[in-house]
């Protein structure tokens, strides 16, 4: 009975180092295996902390896109309803040209067609050659009683 005594002690010795080698490869693999969890974990909060914060962008400018779309679409819809420049320059023509007609004709109609091409004319002058600078440097309307008025005055 002393030899199985000694033959199962034999067998548990090894059975016993084998057991504690095992349990050390695996409380590392263990220890190796919640350490690759904890990373993988800091990866995927970082990651979805990126992506939070890249929607939240994304919404805030298309809500800005938003905003400037529908300021432009009244701004647009606004510019549509004032006259065009050459709806202007046009009414800015037949106003000389009636200042003109009502100052130096009796008769009308064909004064009223000859001021209306004097005016065409000095408004297309207007926009090329000398008199452009000289409207820049000098007023386009200046009040006959003002420049007498300011004459008067320098003279006292």
């Amino acid at each position: 009975m002393e030899n199985i005594i000694i033959g199962v002690a034999i067998g548990f010795v090894p059975m016993l180092v084998l057991l504690i080698v095992q349990y050390a490869k695996h409380s590392t693999k263990a220890k190796e295996h919640k350490q690759e969890i904890a990373r993988l974990k800091s990866m995927l909060t970082d990651r979805m902390d990126l992506e939070s914060e890249g929607l939240s962008k994304i919404k805030a400018e298309v809500a800005q896109l938003k905003g400037e779309n529908e300021n432009l679409r009244i701004s647009l819809r606004t510019y549509a309803q004032k006259p065009g420049r050459k709806e202007v320059a046009r009414l800015h023509v037949y106003q000389q040209a009636a200042d003109r007609l009502t100052i130096n004709s009796p008769g009308f109609g064909a004064a009223w067609q000859a001021a209306l091409k004097e005016s065409e004319d000095e408004f297309e002058k207007t926009f090329y050659g000398v008199q452009p600078f000289i409207r820049r440097v000098i007023p386009l309307k200046t009040s006959d009683a003002n420049v007498v008025g300011r004459l008067e005055k320098d003279t006292d």
